[in-house]
């Protein structure tokens, strides 16, 4: 079996992600980068507690696959991130609650908390609604992220990506935070946003200096 220690790391963050409640079930997908053109990807329709190594699936840049295991239907959507995104190492897909909130309104999530703004790199947008397992939604998540690290699925979910699993979990992490503070503080009174020359400057901390710039 090739890679073991990566197909570990999808397992544990898969794991994590359904501890935390950032997805039920079986719904929901991790994926991290082979080399330039192989990815792993959890498996469809399998819980995360019951995954093996083994279980995780390995998929080539023609989408075909190797293991014993069929890949997440949102393999479309993983594979078209990495055609992309050069320097992205991971793809997180969760289904969170306040996220889901706003993929379900439509609605984009503006930073409001400096570690959305550092993390992501602005604000979280949202595509139109487009039925999962499709190209078509392939195309307008990587249209909708850009240059930043997380998008919502319109009535779906949302995906988060980053330079390692560890990276690509914590943007999943603080936009479900972010999202659940912004519905609290909108009832309170008015959302202050951040500026996008300080978010600009939040960034460039977060990827150059905090943790020494390491994802």
């Amino acid at each position: 079996m090739q890679n073991p220690e990566l197909r570990k790391e999808i397992i544990k963050t898969a794991r994590k992600l359904s501890v935390l409640g950032l997805t039920t079930s079986t719904w929901g997908n991790v994926s991290g980068r082979i080399d330039e053109d192989k990815f792993f990807i959890t498996p469809s329709g399998i819980d995360y507690d019951t995954l093996q190594p083994e279980d995780i699936v390995e998929v080539n840049s023609d989408l075909s696959f190797e293991g014993r295991r069929k890949p997440s239907t949102e393999l479309k959507l993983h594979a078209e991130i990495y055609r992309n995104k050069k320097e992205v190492k991971a793809v997180v897909h969760t289904h969170s609650t306040f996220a889901c909130a706003f993929a379900i309104a439509g609605k984009s999530l503006p930073p409001v908390l400096e570690e959305l703004a550092q993390v992501v790199g602005g604000s979280v947008d949202c595509t139109a609604y487009t039925k999962a397992g499709t190209w078509e939604l392939a195309e307008k998540a990587v249209k909708t992220l850009g240059n930043k690290k997380a998008v919502f699925l319109a009535n779906h979910g949302t995906v988060c990506v980053g330079r390692s699993l560890k990276e690509a979990f914590k943007v999943c992490v603080v936009v479900e935070r972010a999202a659940e503070a912004t519905i609290f503080g909108s009832i309170l009174g008015k959302i202050n946003v951040i500026s996008e020359d300080d978010v600009a400057e939040l960034r460039k901390f977060y990827t150059e200096e905090y943790e020494g710039g390491k994802p």
